[in-house]
């Protein structure tokens, strides 16, 4: 059965979820200030045809992720209104995700959703000299907290990575993002994955990996080129970075061994965007041995299955789920756990969020 999210529902739910958010008097003119710097900043480089806007020492940013950072609320009835889905019946992420949540519950699994946060966001001073003073910036991003509320009153499970974002923004291993690419840095992924191991450990369906830790972690400098270099304009190339490798236990001796490869058997699945991706496809990913997969199998201490997309993850990753359920019908008897990554721009910049089935032939009501 689909979720249908009358007007009423959502008017008095939201309501609610506002109060949660930073209030526009604690913000000043801070918010103000960012969201037209933003707004602006994507809006010359959509005139001029570029995706990437340059922003102080080296750093470099992403202009739909900008675009989105400056919309305001994307969901309900204002959802038409800001997302670039072709299909304006599509454009509301709430119900989409509500719905995806529902399949998952009848099927025995839970969800988390994980969105990652706008790199300028975090690190707002690096984007613009007018916006150089936020050295320790407040939240900037009210709607999503209101968002991430009203999906919590509905019961989904959502893991805020803001907040402790902000709090470790200047790690001592380095940025969580990297300079001159659109995703996280390896540092901002193993911050997300051990976030993410703290909200599974204590599931009922855990089981500690007997024996020692099979797996080893050691941080090593990752030379990349970044995705937003094509269009950089600022004589720069390249970065170095920290990424902590993964590799399995070898022999008695405890020497490393290979990356511990995604198990299409596993209880937990990542799902989503290039985020699952980076530091672990390698090629444009960078590195193979680094990824959040590879980081989550650190933690947990066994291998997860991964189903994601380059590119908009809101529909092409939930199809790719449907297909493995149709290539093998137990697919969903092993599973406990999905795990919903994706960039926040997903809200408004993808391809929209059309209701998609997550097996075949669903029995009940599939209207």
């Amino acid at each position: 059965m689909r979720v249908r999210l009358s007007a009423s529902l959502t008017a008095a739910t939201i309501a609610a979820a506002t109060a949660c958010a930073p209030a526009p008097a604690e913000l000043g003119d801070v918010l103000p200030r960012f969201q037209e710097t933003a707004r602006a900043l994507a809006a010359g480089a959509d005139a001029d045809g570029r995706t990437t806007v340059s922003g102080l020492d080296g750093w470099l940013f992403f202009g739909p992720e900008l675009r989105h950072a400056s919309v305001g609320p994307f969901w309900g009835s204002d959802a038409a209104a800001v997302s670039r889905a072709r299909d304006p019946e599509a454009a509301d992420p709430l119900v989409a995700i509500l719905d995806f949540r529902a399949q998952l519950r009848e099927l025995g699994v839970e969800l988390i959703v994980m969105p990652v946060p706008a790199k300028s966001v975090i690190y707002p001073d690096q984007l613009a000299a007018e916006l150089s003073d936020l050295s320790s910036p407040p939240r900037l991003d009210p709607d999503h907290v209101v968002f991430y509320t009203l999906l919590r009153q509905q019961g989904v499970e959502v893991l805020d990575l803001t907040e402790r974002f902000l709090q470790v923004r200047n790690h001592p291993r380095g940025p969580l993002y990297c300079l001159r690419d659109s995703h996280w840095s390896g540092v901002g992924c193993a911050v997300a994955s051990a976030q993410l191991a703290g909200a599974l450990l204590s599931r009922s369906w855990y089981g500690a990996p007997p024996g020692d830790a099979p797996h080893i972690a050691d941080w090593r400098p990752v030379t990349i080129t970044g995705d937003l270099e094509r269009e950089a304009t600022d004589g720069v190339t390249g970065e170095t970075l920290q990424m902590r490798s993964i590799s399995v236990a070898g022999g008695a001796d405890g020497a490393s061994g290979p990356r511990p490869e995604p198990d299409p058997n596993s209880p937990v699945v990542l799902l989503g965007d290039s985020h699952n991706l980076v530091f672990h496809a390698g090629d444009d990913m960078h590195a193979t041995d680094g990824g959040l997969p590879e980081q989550l199998a650190f933690e947990l201490g066994f291998p997860v299955d991964v189903v994601a997309v380059r590119g908009s993850a809101s529909t092409a990753a939930r199809v790719n789920l449907l297909r493995r359920a149709q290539a093998d019908p137990t697919y969903w008897e092993r599973k406990r756990m999905v795990i919903w990554v994706f960039s926040v721009r997903e809200f408004t910049e993808g391809d929209g969020w059309p209701l998609i089935p997550i097996r075949p032939d669903p029995p009940g009501d599939s209207g």
